[in-house]
């Protein structure tokens, strides 16, 4: 995937479609300074904005293999080129708490701003996926770890409640605890 043509045609879609979006997945950590190799973008849409977003994807040569009320992911016509681009779609109150309350950061050289969930909202997304495939918790895991570290050695703060609040709703408290014993500064 060519990251910097797909990512420009897609923020500029975005724009002037007014798709409401954050970047999240292996892209977004790297954003927020954890980086991971990745092969795809993630992102996260308003649920409402699913035509217009289907309508920028077709425009742009992505066919959409993939689409549910969750999850709508595409692939690129030319693969090597235009990759695969997954959205998941915000429609629960928590999910669009991380939309309204997502960062903006300067990418592509300066050239354009990009919005991003908070860590702590990738964090969530992270438990998420562990609870629904306990295959992906060592990579996951990692990943959240890596979150932590950087805000660790970077002194920036973490809401602890937030994250707190994402393990206890998928059961995952004692891995709360040992997360938090290990990163709380």
């Amino acid at each position: 995937m060519e990251f910097e043509l797909v990512l420009r045609k897609l923020l500029e879609g975005f724009e002037e479609r007014g798709i409401r979006y954050a970047a999240i997945g292996g892209y977004a950590l790297g954003l927020l300074g954890a980086e991971r190799l990745t092969q795809d973008l993630d992102f996260l849409v308003q649920s409402e904005d699913s035509e217009k977003l289907y309508q920028l994807m077709s425009s742009l040569g992505y066919k959409r293999i993939f689409d549910s009320e969750n999850v709508s992911q595409y692939q690129g016509d030319i693969f090597l080129i235009w990759g695969y681009v997954d959205f998941l779609k915000a429609f629960r109150p928590t999910a669009r708490k991380m939309l309204d309350e997502s960062l903006e950061k300067t990418v592509l050289g300066g050239e354009w701003k990009i919005r991003v969930v908070r860590a702590e909202d990738i964090i969530g997304l992270k438990v998420q996926a562990i609870a629904n495939n306990p295959l992906r918790k060592e990579k996951d895991a990692a990943d959240i770890a890596a979150l932590l570290e950087i805000a660790k050695i970077e002194g920036r703060p973490i809401d602890w409640k937030r994250i707190e609040d994402y393990y206890r709703l998928f059961k995952m408290e004692n891995e709360f605890k040992i997360i938090k014993e290990r990163y709380y500064v």
